[in-house]
């Protein structure tokens, strides 16, 4: 498990990078075609590895709840994103899998409620939502490249 933590972690450094390195106006911007910004993505991503690995073991999430309300899935971003925002996203992008990785690692993760997921794969346990939330993370990725390139009019 700890290879997939290292790997996850890999992915947020990319999303670190991406959000400090983007003007906001573009992390903002939805380009034609797209229903979503960069923003949304990585605070998607944030909240759906609470989602699916506190929320779903029946334990509470570390980040606060009106993160969650406003990027799972199913929300749509409003075009805008305060400071206080961006620097908890920006905090929380690290801190989340380490501390994952260390309430996995000291077996807090006892109860799972099976979940199936809108790609059709269902999670029985902790193991799986971590999994699952890997490929997750990829997928949003490579929504964050596509849109990153379109908004530098290399498409």
């Amino acid at each position: 498990m700890e290879k997939l933590f290292n790997i996850t972690l890999e992915n947020r450094k990319i999303l670190y990078k991406v959000l400090t390195n983007t003007p906001e106006e573009q992390l903002l911007k939805i380009p034609s075609g797209y229903r979503n910004n960069i923003w949304w993505n990585i605070a998607h991503v944030l909240v759906t590895q609470q989602l699916l690995v506190y929320a779903l073991s029946g334990l509470p999430m570390k980040v606060p709840k009106v993160l969650v309300d406003k990027f799972r899935k199913g929300t749509v971003p409003d075009g805008t994103a305060t400071k206080e925002e961006l620097d908890l996203i920006k905090g929380f992008l690290f801190s989340t899998i380490e501390w994952a990785q260390e309430d996995y690692e000291k077996g807090i993760f006892k109860n799972f409620t099976e979940y199936t997921t809108s790609a059709n794969v269902t999670l029985k346990d902790i193991d799986d939502a971590i999994a699952f939330n890997m490929f997750h993370e990829g997928l949003h990725l490579g929504v964050i490249l596509s849109l990153e390139k379109m908004l530098l009019g290399g498409a």
